[in-house]
């Protein structure tokens, strides 16, 4: 079958919800429990532990917000208040480069960074929104998915689902398949936007890499007669960079990769969600979302394109005071790398207080994974100086 021919019944299992399942969705997700109590954590922090009375009002204020809700642009719309109102509570001030070019007259495959499980889509999202661009479908793994009612927000939210846990190797190359299919599928013959990370889960060491068995995915719907050259521009591919000034998990990530490092770390059932509110609702300082440039040339195999990707991830990607004061806390002596958005140049005598504040929080992280916590900050410096070379 060829690609514009694909059949979107075979993607029944992993798109996102339709317009006309938007309604019975939303009942149901109101009427979770579980969700009441998620939503009181995020919308009354302080009165969370109240949890009988403050869930019942939660679960009545929802409803009230929804009661006119019949399909996923209302949705979107209502989240995207609140995303607002949660950038707002959590950081100092959200830029955003690049959207400005962004092609208003074709869908694109967005090929981001990804150092947070929710708000990095999230941000991108509300970004295109708030210009008035379509938003996008988001590419999320079958490990977040332990919640009924965290399904259901997400899938509302327009995300379709990334098969990690497929069994042996017939079923995960049939997953690569679909979801190959499907990302083709959505950008050429739907015309809709697509956001997936660059490789399988968090950057947690501050590296960000993409996995070249990506492009190969990609390009797993590619006919044997179209030059792989051909098929990137098919998907009009768009690399996506977004840093924190501040890791709310930060610790959890240092934490997880000290264990695994020592083959200890066994993820518990529900962890990812914890890491999500955590994300959410932790401080981030300035945050900014850089949107790079369609991939145009002439990237003839999977590795090259990775690189691509990369070079347009790691020049695009805005450092922070906080990188800077790591990098040289590591190394000695920090670069002078310009800082912030717009740029500012280095100055390190003008920033003791956040100097100050990183070494306090360092100072809390277990000394047993203290190094990786505060190499995590230095990385993006690396990487940087790597690609400068």
């Amino acid at each position: 079958m060829r690609a514009s021919e694909l059949d979107p019944a075979q993607f029944e299992d992993i798109r996102p919800y339709r317009d006309d399942e938007a309604r019975a969705v939303l009942d149901r997700m109101i009427a979770d429990p579980e969700m009441s109590h998620a939503a009181a954590h995020f919308l009354v922090p302080k009165l969370a532990r109240l949890e009988g009375p403050v869930a019942w009002l939660v679960r009545q204020f929802v409803r009230f917000k929804f009661r006119k809700v019949k399909n996923i642009r209302g949705v979107q719309e209502i989240i995207a208040t609140y995303l607002e109102m949660a950038v707002n509570r959590t950081s100092s001030g959200l830029t955003i480069s690049g959207l400005d070019t962004l092609p208003r007259d074709r869908a694109c495959l967005f090929v981001s960074n990804h150092r947070d499980i929710a708000m990095d889509p999230a941000l991108a999202i509300l970004a295109m929104f708030e210009e008035g661009h379509e938003t996008s479908r988001i590419a999320i793994g079958d490990n977040l998915l332990t919640k009924q009612f965290a399904t259901d927000i997400m899938k509302l939210n327009k995300s379709f689902v990334v098969k990690r846990n497929a069994g042996n190797r017939r079923e995960k190359l049939a997953a690569a398949t679909q979801l190959s299919n499907y990302i083709y599928h959505s950008v050429v013959n739907e015309n809709e936007h697509v956001w997936i990370a660059q490789r399988s889960g968090r950057a947690k060491d501050g590296l960000d890499r993409t996995n070249p068995a990506l492009a190969a995915m990609f390009a797993m719907t590619k006919d044997k007669e179209t030059p792989f050259a051909d098929f990137w521009r098919k998907l009009h591919i768009v690399p996506l960079s977004i840093s924190y000034e501040w890791d709310p998990c930060d610790e959890q990530k240092a934490k997880q990769l000290y264990f695994e490092e020592h083959k200890e770390y066994r993820k518990g059932k529900h962890e990812d969600l914890g890491a999500i509110a955590k994300g959410i609702t932790g401080f981030k300082g300035h945050i900014h979302t850089a949107f790079g440039t369609p991939i145009e040339g002439d990237f003839n195999d999977v590795a090259s394109l990775a690189e691509e990707i990369d070079r347009q991830v790691i020049g695009n990607y805005v450092l922070h005071p906080t990188n800077l004061i790591a990098y040289q806390m590591i190394y000695g002596e920090a670069p002078a790398l310009p800082v912030g958005y717009p740029a500012k140049p280095w100055h390190p005598d003008e920033h003791a207080e956040t100097r100050a504040k990183f070494e306090a929080r360092m100072a809390k992280v277990d000394e047993r994974w203290r190094d990786k916590a505060i190499q995590s900050y230095a990385n993006p410096v690396v990487s940087r100086l790597a690609y400068n070379d």
